[in-house]
């Protein structure tokens, strides 16, 4: 057989087709946390329409620290490191992170604790279907303990442009003072209002907020708490408004303070 008459050699190249395979389950990953973050975003809907401005206003500050962070400090580990706000050993926020912290303030801010728990206890159920709970803010800063009584539309603390105060203002001291005789603590009293014109109310902001903090020291005092106790009475007129426009009246408020012992 001559050269000429052998037979081709054919190359045959096989293609190969990589068909999509098994996504691992990065899909359901995916899917999961659009979910939960289309909870969180009705949870916070529905946050928005079931409280108040002063409420929303006490959960922002409770979420925000407020007491600087000790400069030896490590900071925690999560959110609350599965603790209380209340505890200082475990809190950077306290400022006394990684140190040994006394037993008396341990127990003080125990104590908080237990009035902050025994304020919503005492509430019930007949204070939670009559809404007077809505109008209770609580937190805790550096200073201490913060009750705060708000009022709402409709729902006035004392008489429109007067220190006398409605059966409502009554109920709550009586409620604060009972909770607050678990310690003892010196309380401060503050009172603000809002910015409605001297010509209509008749009187200046400084002279009503004093008033009307003094007429809640005589309300506590009425249920009571001891006098020895009040270290501070105080009118803050209109000068630092929770809400805006400064004429709303969830301006009109009163702080009670549950003062640290160092304080």
């Amino acid at each position: 057989m001559s050269a000429t008459d052998k037979a081709p050699i054919i190359i045959k190249r096989k293609k190969i087709v990589v068909e999509a395979g098994h996504h691992g389950g990065a899909w359901k990953v995916a899917y999961a946390d659009f979910v939960t973050a289309m909870m969180a975003f009705f949870m916070l809907m529905w946050l928005l329409n079931a409280t108040t401005e002063t409420q929303r206003k006490g959960l922002a500050d409770y979420f925000s620290p407020t007491i600087p962070i000790s400069r030896i400090s490590g900071g925690g580990d999560g959110a609350l490191s599965g603790s209380s706000t209340f505890d200082q050993e475990t809190m950077a926020q306290s400022g006394t992170g990684g140190l040994d912290v006394p037993d008396s303030a341990d127990g003080e801010m125990g104590l908080m604790a237990d009035v902050e728990a025994g304020l919503t206890a005492m509430g019930g159920e007949s204070m939670a279907s009559d809404g007077i709970m809505r109008h209770i803010v609580t937190r805790v800063t550096d200073r201490g303990l913060i009750v705060e009584f708000t009022e709402l539309p409709g729902r006035a603390l004392f008489e429109a442009g007067t220190a006398v105060p409605t059966a409502l203002t009554r109920q709550l001291a009586a409620v604060v003072s009972d909770v607050f005789g678990l310690a003892s603590n010196s309380i401060e009293i503050g009172a603000h209002v809002s910015a409605r014109p001297v010509v209509e109310l008749g009187i200046s902001h400084w002279d009503l907020s004093t008033a009307r903090a003094h007429v809640m020291r005589h309300l506590l005092e009425g249920e009571g708490t001891d006098p020895n106790r009040v270290a501070r009475v105080i009118g803050h007129a209109d000068r630092t408004p929770a809400v805006a426009p400064n004429i709303d009246p969830s301006n009109n408020r009163v702080e009670l303070i549950l003062l640290r012992a160092d304080l």
